[in-house]
C-alpha cells in the first residue's frame, strides 16, 4: 500500500511539472552491488525494480554517459533524462544462467530485471553505462569468473558483446580498480590503456568514451585521467586512450550539457542506497531537465551562478 501511495504521488507530481527545462539538472546515478540485500554499496533485486519504477512514474526516462555529453536527449515532451552508470562489473549486475544448454541472461540480474521492466516499459531503452573492470578480485572480471557466482570465466567476453550489442555503453574504470593517486604516471597510463585494452579483446573496435574514477581518486598528474599511452612490454602494441567524460563517485546532479558550466569531464554522480533516490528526485523536483520534445531546440533558462 505504502509504495503504491509513493508511486501514485510521484506520478502526479510529474504531471505538475510539465514546463519544459533543458537547462534543468540530470541525476547521474551509481550502483555497484546488486543482489539479495541494501547496503551502503549494495542494492537489494526488490529495491532495485522499485528504483526503475520510481523513476517511471515521475517520467525519467534512461540515457547513456555518451549522450549526455553529446547531447542527445531525444525525449518526448514532459520526460526528463537519467543515467545509469553500474561500477566494478559484478555477476549481481549481470550474470548468465544454462537454460537446457542454453546461455541465458539471469532475470534476477540487474541487467536480467532492467530487461524484464523494458518489456512493459517500451520507452525504457537499453541505455545504461556500465563501467567495467577486466582483472579484479572476487568475481569483479568482467561480470565474473573462476566459478564465482556460477560464472565461468569463457563467459566474460561474451558478456560485454551482448551488452555492446543491446545499446548499452562500455566504460573503462581501470584494469583492476587502482587507487591513481597513488601511483606513478607510467602505471596510471598502463592501468586505464590496459581496461581500454581489455575492452577492445571482447568487443573489437569499441570506443570507449567514458571513465569512472575509481574511489573518485585523480591521478598527480590529472590530465591523465583524460588521455594518455602505454606500450605493452611483451608485444611492443602501443595503446592509446582518449575520454569524452569522466565520472566522479559524489556530488550534485550534472548541469545540462547545454549549460556553458557544464564539465564533460567532472561529472559527479549519486551514490544509490536506503531511501536516497526519492529524496534525491524530490529536491531535484523544481529544477530538473524537461524536454520540450523536439530535439532542435532548446528551452528553458540557464541556472543562475
Amino acid at each position: 500500500m505504502r509504495n503504491t501511495l509513493i508511486l501514485l504521488l510521484s506520478a502526479m507530481s510529474t504531471l505538475a511539472a510539465q514546463t519544459p527545462n533543458e537547462y534543468g539538472r540530470v541525476p547521474v546515478l551509481e550502483y555497484h552491488l546488486v543482489g539479495d540485500r541494501d547496503a551502503r554499496w549494495a542494492r537489494s533485486r526488490a529495491s532495485f525494480r522499485r528504483d526503475l519504477e520510481l523513476l517511471y512514474a515521475r517520467g525519467y526516462r534512461p540515457i547513456t554517459v555518451a549522450e549526455l555529453v553529446d547531447k542527445k536527449i531525444d525525449l518526448p515532451a514532459g520526460k526528463s533524462p537519467v543515467v545509469f552508470t553500474f561500477d566494478d562489473a559484478s555477476p549481481g549486475q549481470f550474470r548468465y544462467v544454462k537454460l537446457n544448454g542454453t546461455l541465458e541472461i539471469d532475470p534476477t540480474s540487474a541487467l536480467g530485471i532492467w530487461l524484464d521492466f523494458a518489456r512493459t516499459h517500451p520507452d525504457w531503452g537499453p541505455k545504461a553505462t556500465f563501467c567495467l573492470l577486466p582483472s579484479a578480485d572476487h568475481g569483479h572480471a568482467f561480470f565474473g569468473d573462476k566459478g564465482i557466482d556460477g560464472q565461468e570465466t569463457a563467459w566474460r567476453y561474451l558478456k560485454l558483446q551482448e551488452l555492446s550489442k543491446r545499446g548499452f555503453e562500455l566504460c573503462d574504470h581501470t584494469l583492476w580498480h587502482a587507487k591513481l593517486n597513488k601511483y606513478s604516471d607510467a602505471k596510471v597510463q598502463e592501468q586505464i590503456a590496459r581496461g581500454v585494452m581489455a575492452i577492445d579483446s571482447a568487443v573489437p573496435g569499441y570506443r570507449v568514451r567514458t571513465f569512472a574514477l575509481p574511489l573518485g581518486l585523480w591521478p598527480k598528474n590529472r590530465a591523465l585521467a583524460r588521455a594518455g599511452v602505454w606500450r605493452d612490454p611483451k608485444t611492443g602494441r602501443e595503446v592509446r586512450y582518449r575520454f569524452d567524460a569522466i565520472l566522479e563517485v559524489s556530488g550534485n546532479p550534472a548541469r545540462s550539457p547545454h549549460d556553458a558550466r557544464f564539465d564533460r569531464y567532472s561529472i559527479a554522480r549519486q551514490q544509490v542506497f536506503g531511501d536516497q533516490l526519492p529524496l534525491l528526485l524530490d529536491r531535484l523536483e523544481r529544477t530538473r531537465y524537461i524536454s520540450d520534445g523536439d530535439p532542435a531546440r532548446v528551452s528553458g533558462t540557464p541556472e543562475k551562478p
